[in-house]
């Protein structure tokens, strides 16, 4: 699943990236979001960007490619 498909409150973790550029994925680690990492989606805007996510304790806003570039499960 995408990002843009869960709802706002679900726990979820990173399970993979929807993208083939090697330097785009290298982005999304700098950004924390590695494999296995569990967040929580905390807004998204009325059109699905931005969506912001808490994660360790801070916030992170994601731009639409951003979430889109990461294939994700509903942790429970």
């Amino acid at each position: 699943m995408t990002l843009k498909e869960m709802k706002i409150g679900s726990n979820v973790k990173i399970i993979g990236y929807n993208t083939k550029d090697r330097n785009y994925r290298q982005k999304l680690l700098r950004m924390g979001l590695v494999k296995g990492e569990s967040f929580t989606i905390t807004r998204k805007a009325p059109m699905g960007d931005p969506i912001e996510i808490k994660m360790k304790g801070f916030n992170l806003t994601l731009r639409k490619l951003e979430a889109d570039a990461l294939i994700v499960e509903e942790v429970k």
